[in-house]
Formats: structure tokens, C-alpha cells, sequence
């Protein structure tokens, strides 16, 4: 299947110049640089067919950290800088997936009765089948993309990802269930 490419897509060309004043360029990631893995992400979502709207929140998914990588671009009290560049719809992405506190969140993400937890405000909530359906390709995106880039990453948490992607399955479209079956 071919690649949607973002070539057309202005708000993700502005999103790429944003990431690169703000240094996302010059920061250590696995595999490379912060940069790096986030185009990465987001190609890997555009693989999976995923709708612009998330491949630009797979871009820009670590603007306000996240509960596994903490350093941000921005802080999230200007979420209205972010949201003028990729996009509201895209920006609410980005929230979630950042605001996420992963110890409550993950393991019932799947249970439309599971809690979400809001690591910024301490808010407990249910959020939508859409929204979790979001957060998961987005999540397997990110984790399969630092699995294929640092091989003690994948030593230390290959096992417990499989598990973690096996719970989520109904939550996530047929390709990227094809990509987190093959996790090794």
C-alpha cells in the first residue's frame, strides 16, 4: 500500500518548521533526534491510512511531553500556538495523547468504562471510543517506531508492548494490529 504523502498538507509543513525552532532537531531520541522519530511516527500512521488530523498529531505528539518523555516544546498553557499550526482537531490530539497518565489510562483503554486520567489537571474521565481508538494508533505508532530504533528499549519492554497491544486490538485498524503482531 502506498504512503500518503503530506506534501500537500500546509499545516504539517508549518508544523515541521515549528518543531525545528523549537529544537526538536537538536534533541536526543532513540534512533536519532526527537525530529526524526516524530516524521517517523507520523509516516508510520500515514502507512496505516490514518487521517491527516492524526498523522499531524503523530507529528507534534511530543510538543507537551508526555508521561514517558518529559522534556516539552511547548508548555501546554499555549496550546492556541499549536492548534493555529496543525489545527484544533489536531491539537485536541496531542492534548490527549500528552495529557495521558499511563499507569491509570493504559491498562483499561480498550473498556469504554475505563478511566482516563489527565496528567495536567488530575481529572478522571471516560473519553470516547474515538479518542481512545486515537490514542491507540498513535501509542503504537510511537512505541513500535522506539522497539525498531533502540534494541534495549526492546529488550526491557517488547514483552510487556505485546500484551499492551494485544488488550488494545479492537481498538486499532487492521494495520497497525499487522505491525504490533510482529513486535519480536
Amino acid at each position: 500500500m502506498p504512503v500518503p504523502t503530506d506534501a500537500h498538507d500546509p499545516r504539517a509543513a508549518h508544523a515541521l518548521a515549528r518543531l525545528r525552532e523549537l529544537g526538536a532537531a537538536e534533541l536526543e531520541h532513540p534512533g536519532g533526534t526527537l525530529l526524526a522519530h516524530l516524521v517517523r511516527v507520523r509516516d508510520r500512521l500515514a502507512g496505516w491510512g490514518a487521517r491527516p488530523e492524526l498523522r499531524r498529531a503523530g507529528l507534534c505528539h511530543a510538543f507537551y511531553g508526555t508521561d514517558g518523555f518529559p522534556p516539552d516544546l511547548l508548555p501546554v498553557d499555549r496550546r492556541t500556538e499549536l492548534a493555529a499550526v496543525i489545527g484544533p482537531g489536531a491539537e485536541e490530539l496531542v492534548y490527549f495523547y500528552a495529557s495521558c497518565d499511563r499507569g491509570v489510562s493504559h491498562p483499561t483503554l480498550a473498556d469504554v468504562s475505563g478511566p482516563w486520567r489527565d496528567r495536567f489537571t488530575g481529572r478522571v474521565y471516560r473519553p470516547g471510543i474515538r479518542s481512545r481508538r486515537d490514542f491507540a494508533e498513535l501509542s503504537a505508532a510511537n512505541e513500535l517506531d522506539l522497539a525498531d530504533h533502540d534494541p534495549a528499549f526492546r529488550a526491557a519492554h517488547g514483552p510487556a508492548l505485546r500484551g499492551l497491544f494485544e488488550r488494545w486490538a479492537p481498538l486499532l485498524s487492521e494495520p497497525a494490529r499487522r505491525d504490533c503482531g510482529a513486535l519480536a
